[in-house]
């Protein structure tokens, strides 16, 4: 069975453009969904006591950094066991909202999410497909104006999702 996970980041919460348009492509995608509305559950900002945390092997760290991790951790999971990420997003300010832009801090971790070599970054979440669900209210997607899908795409690339399609919500039948 498929899982899916659908990440919606409009400040309009399920009322969102994007956040319609996304469930739709979700549902779409069949068989089970984790929806994750980053809107609405707004993720902290990381902090340099994170960072520092998530550098720390899992056995050697602390209660403390622990704890730090504890969500990075849940948000990491819920990525780990998608075979489909569905990203429902509006275009705030040319780019991602805040809201995206933290998940996407909390879900990069070395060791985790990708690793160094030798020959550069590796993505080890590799076999997983993604749509981003992208509303704009003056942006064109996939314009010189829109910094928001390439840079998912950059950045789900670097965590090794490379199977990367771009819908306008426009383009959805929700």
């Amino acid at each position: 069975m498929t899982h899916v996970l659908h990440l919606t980041a409009s400040a309009h919460g399920a009322a969102g453009v994007s956040s319609i348009a996304s469930a739709k492509v979700a549902a779409d995608a069949g068989g089970t969904v984790v929806r994750r509305d980053l809107g609405a559950d707004a993720l902290p900002l990381i902090t340099g006591d994170w960072a520092d945390a998530r550098l720390v092997a899992p056995e050697d760290r602390s209660a403390q950094q622990a704890a730090l991790l504890e969500l990075s951790d849940t948000l990491v999971a819920e990525l780990q066991a998608a075979d489909v990420l569905v990203i429902g997003s509006p275009i705030y300010n040319f780019t991602a909202p805040a809201a995206l832009k933290a998940w996407m801090d909390l879900i990069a971790r070395p060791g985790v999410t990708f690793r160094y070599t030798e020959n550069g970054p590796e993505g080890l979440l590799a076999g997983k497909k993604a749509v981003i669900v992208v509303s704009s209210g003056g942006v064109p997607v996939g314009s010189d104006m829109d910094y928001l899908t390439p840079h998912l795409r950059f950045f789900l690339g670097f965590v090794g999702i490379t199977e990367v399609e771009v819908v306008a919500a426009k383009d959805v039948d929700a």
